[in-house]
């Protein structure tokens, strides 16, 4: 596994959150992307963007809450989206693990960031921060129905 350490910049971003299972449908996204697309906020200018705000190993499924996010320019006025919500993401230093598979199995992805590659690095999880999933495409139109998603995990220089 290729791991690169990327530092990203401070983003705004317009987001829908939903609470429940990360397994279920996740109709935000629908909404986010129409809402997106109608005010001409689409790839490659502007990224989509998914933050699981819970472990769904330490909170109860039916709690757990996602953003569905969608980068927004400078300038863009917000004033005029009373509707919709926005917030500022951290940058800083992040891990990025480049995902491609369905997306049922992106939950290894973490597995593997937090439980192989971060213990055995020069690195800790920053738990002030958020991880952040860009994807990458749509897995509707990808021929195996798999998504690219690049996870980015928020680090901090290990202390020894």
């Amino acid at each position: 596994m290729n791991i690169l350490i990327k530092e990203l910049p401070e983003t705004e971003v317009a987001f829908i959150r939903r609470t429940g299972s990360y397994y279920e449908p996740q109709e935000h996204w629908g909404n986010l992307i129409n809402w997106a697309i109608s005010n001409g906020l689409f790839p490659p200018q502007q990224s989509f963007i998914g933050i699981s705000l819970d472990n769904p190993n330490l909170i109860e499924s039916k709690d757990c809450r996602h953003d569905a996010c969608v980068t927004i320019p400078d300038g863009f006025d917000k004033e005029r989206h009373k509707d919709m919500k926005f917030k500022k993401l951290d940058g800083g230093h992040y891990a990025l693990y480049h995902f491609y598979d369905t997306p049922d199995k992106l939950n290894f992805a973490y597995q593997y960031m937090f439980v192989e590659w971060l213990p055995n690095s020069d690195y800790d999880a920053d738990y002030d921060r958020y991880n952040l999933e860009f994807n990458m495409n749509n897995p509707s139109e990808d021929p195996e129905g798999k998504c690219k998603v690049d996870l980015f995990v928020p680090v901090k220089k290990r202390i020894s």
